[in-house]
């Protein structure tokens, strides 16, 4: 199991160009584990904008059922949690679609 620490990037993660810097770092951890934790412990702001760049475009990657395999969460305040639940169900319908 590996952890990514998303403090590292600051405790506001607000921006598309910061969400696909970090994202192009998190897709070769997903990729070689089988477990990374997804760790926001230290991060108070998660904008729609950052977790739709960084987390959901994950998923023209790999399948929603291989990020949940492979993927944890920790550390999300409650607004995190949502902006990135949304993001998520958000980019999952269009691709559905």
């Amino acid at each position: 199991m590996v952890t990514f620490s998303f403090r590292e990037y600051g405790e506001n993660l607000g921006t598309r160009p910061l969400g696909k810097r970090v994202r192009e770092q998190l897709l070769p951890l997903i990729e070689q584990n089988s477990c990374v934790v997804l760790d926001f412990t230290g991060v108070n702001v998660v904008s729609n904008s950052f977790a739709d760049e960084c987390i959901a475009k994950l998923l023209l990657e790999m399948p929603l059922a291989v990020l949940r395999s492979r993927t944890t969460f920790k550390g999300l305040n409650p607004i995190a949690n949502d902006s990135v639940l949304t993001a998520l169900r958000r980019r999952h319908l269009t691709i559905k679609n």
